[in-house]
């Protein structure tokens, strides 16, 4: 837990240390003693969390303070202690805006931490409030969870607000990092079903020998250590949605599992013999190609077919054009807020390094590029060698530069060819060209 930074702006030595031992008696306190308004005001770039000032300062007074203050920080709690009973004195600071104003006498100590306590506990009704208005916006508004302009994001969200009409599965197909379950959530969060709940289940990251227990539940003694009931993830989604993500990786006995309780919408633990009835909309992902995994016999034909439903392709950032300097821009505006620190600028060779490359690992691998990018450049400016690309360097990737289209064609066929494992009509149907012209550019040595 952060430590809660208390300015403490008093000109009697004697005061201000008997009021900086007894706040630093709370742990999580840390007190710092000013005897000046002028101190005071040249520290608050130490960002504190409360500052309580004496009224009558030797430099200025405590409305002159409390101006000065709101000059540069603008929700700082403040509290007054003076000396002064003047009520008139009091409402007039209650009126500027201070939290408290308190009297010096021998009660001060004591009223002065509790008038703390409900400031603290006001600060973080207000944190709670605003996160749960950011988690909103971003639930309900395209806009706010796909960040972007481009012609191929404007597709999406023309499809999405289609699904968002209907209670139709819809399969969501992208790379890795594209967004997939956040289009997921903003369908389900639009539509009819958004006060249920929204489940998502990794397919990829359940083991095999548990999944089944996992997303259909299992009574007691269905199994060695079942020692209870378990609640399925379906069971669980009951009225709302489920997302399967990578749903290319179920096992094909799981498969057909999956295939008899999406026709029959119901449901029956492992292990037990009561059948739950299902009203539940379906959402998959995935990173591969179905059509082609049921053409290798990785993934039931039936199956597909009743998950298809309207399916939703996302395209890769490097398709995206000028959403990588909005996007870019998004989160930095996230870093600066989460980490309290001045607004950070890119420069242009940086903004133009960040255009000229593909980002295989997408939206993902752009913010993670971007926050540490804004974590080691200095004067709040990134500069382009602050740019450092993290994906793997096992993967072969096709950058925008000064290349010829020939150059650029023979690094995009080299690419898809690895990825395929050096499959020429997996990669020819890929792109949608003629395998001679593979076999063509293979043969002039122009790719391998």
């Amino acid at each position: 837990m952060n430590s809660f930074k208390i300015f403490v702006v008093e000109d009697d030595p004697w005061y201000r240390e008997v009021l900086s031992y007894h706040l630093s008696l709370n742990p999580d306190y840390e007190v710092i003693i000013f005897e000046t308004g002028k101190e005071c005001l040249s520290s608050l770039h130490q960002r504190p969390d409360l500052i309580t000032i004496d009224f009558s300062l030797p430099d200025m007074t405590g409305d002159d303070l409390y101006k000065a203050i709101r000059k540069v920080d603008a929700k700082v709690p403040m509290i007054v202690i003076s000396s002064q009973e003047d009520i008139k004195v009091a409402v007039g600071m209650m009126k500027m805006g201070v939290a408290d104003y308190l009297v010096k006498d021998e009660n001060t100590k004591d009223f002065l931490w509790n008038s703390i306590l409900r400031i603290r506990e006001n600060l973080s009704l207000k944190e709670e409030v605003e996160t749960l208005r950011e988690e909103l916006g971003q639930k309900y508004s395209f806009e706010k969870s796909l960040i972007g302009q481009s012609p191929a994001l404007k597709k999406v969200f023309a499809l999405m607000n289609k699904a968002i009409e209907t209670n139709i599965n819809v399969s969501i197909t992208g790379e890795t990092g594209t967004g997939k379950e956040l289009v997921a959530k903003a369908i389900h969060f639009n539509g009819s079903r958004r006060r249920k709940k929204f489940i998502p289940v990794n397919m990829g990251a359940i083991p095999k020998e548990l999944i089944e227990s996992e997303l259909f539940g299992h009574e007691k003694g269905a199994f060695t250590g079942a020692v209870g009931r378990k609640i399925g993830k379906f069971e669980e989604a009951n009225g709302g949605t489920i997302f399967l993500d990578e749903i290319a990786e179920l096992d094909l006995n799981l498969q057909s599992k999956l295939l008899r309780v999406l026709q029959e919408r119901e449901v029956v633990r492992v292990g037990g013999s009561e059948v739950v009835p299902l009203d539940i909309r379906i959402i998959t992902a995935t990173h591969k190609d179905l059509k082609e995994e049921v053409r290798q016999g990785n993934f039931r034909e039936d199956l597909y077919f009743r998950l298809i439903g309207m399916p939703i392709n996302l395209p890769p950032l490097r398709e995206r054009g000028g959403d990588v300097l909005i996007l870019t821009n998004h989160f930095l505006e996230g870093f600066v807020k989460e980490n309290k620190t001045k607004q950070i600028r890119i420069s242009d060779g940086a903004a133009k390094k960040l255009m000229n490359y593909s980002f295989p690992g997408n939206v993902r691998e752009l913010k993670a590029t971007v926050d540490l990018a804004a974590v080691i450049c200095s004067d709040h400016l990134i500069q382009e060698s602050d740019i450092t690309y993290l994906s793997s360097q096992k993967e072969k990737l096709f950058v925008r530069g000064n290349k010829t289209l020939r150059e650029h064609t023979c690094d995009i066929i080299q690419y898809y060819l690895e990825k395929n494992e050096g499959d020429v009509l997996k990669t020819a149907a890929d792109l949608d060209i003629g395998k001679s012209t593979i076999y063509k550019m293979m043969k002039d040595g122009e790719i391998s």
